[in-house]
């Protein structure tokens, strides 16, 4: 395991701070300074400023957002943030980001390969939400959605989307750019007016109250590797 993920594991600090820690010369291996390139293997030394430090087990943790709630680890405005929703340790980080006034399924773990392939477009990690909008979406506004909308930073690929009862829509995406549920959905006609998460990755929010967390069993973490892998 390279040096970076091996503090961002022990909860030292993300890849980008433990890269700046190596540089500054605070980190060793087996007595060594650490380089970029350092590799750490089972059995061996790291501190930082002399203190020992370990990598901490992999944790994978379903969250239900409440809403007001902001997707970071800290916030400049002194706001709540989902982190400190979870468990102290291990140290976890969310996977994407919902914003403040949107609740819902939110992934959080230290598993930083996971995390990175499951929020790349790449992969096509299926997202649903449920609107609450403006108005009464009819049968051409559905098949917008479905056939992809012209957004500004170019057209979205198709979803699926279907009418919960008035004013309700669940949308079905596969893709995640920022504010893209309420940018459709405003894109044809009818603005959102309160936006939920219901599931990720197949992962849904049965049983979780807002607020609440429960970590992942072994069989829905190997689906999400799985989904991350396609």
């Amino acid at each position: 395991m390279r040096i970076n993920a091996y503090l961002a594991r022990a909860g030292v600090a993300s890849r980008r701070g433990a890269d700046a820690l190596i540089k500054g010369g605070h980190v060793r291996v087996n007595g060594e300074p650490a380089r970029l390139d350092t590799v750490v293997s089972p059995g061996d030394r790291v501190e930082v400023d002399g203190r020992q430090v370990s990598a901490q087990r992999l944790t994978y943790l379903l969250l239900h957002k409440p809403v007001g709630v902001v997707t970071t680890a800290r916030d400049p405005q002194g706001r709540p943030t989902v982190v400190q929703l979870a468990p102290a340790e291990p140290r976890v980080v969310p996977v994407g980001r919902l914003d403040a006034d949107t609740t819902g399924a939110l992934l959080l773990t230290n598993d930083g390969p996971l995390a990175h392939r499951l929020a790349h477009p790449r992969y096509g990690v299926e997202k649903v939400y449920e609107a609450e909008v403006e108005g009464d979406p009819g049968d051409q506004a559905l098949r917008r959605l479905c056939e992809g909308i012209e957004l500004e930073d170019g057209r979205t690929a198709p979803a699926r989307a279907r009418r919960l009862g008035p004013g309700r829509v669940e949308l079905v995406l596969h893709e995640g750019r920022k504010h893209q549920v309420k940018r459709m959905l405003a894109a044809v006609g009818h603005p959102v007016v309160r936006l939920h998460r219901s599931g990720y990755a197949g992962l849904t929010l049965e049983g979780l109250e807002p607020g609440a967390w429960r970590e992942l069993e072994p069989g829905e973490v190997e689906s999400l590797r799985a989904a991350g892998r396609r």
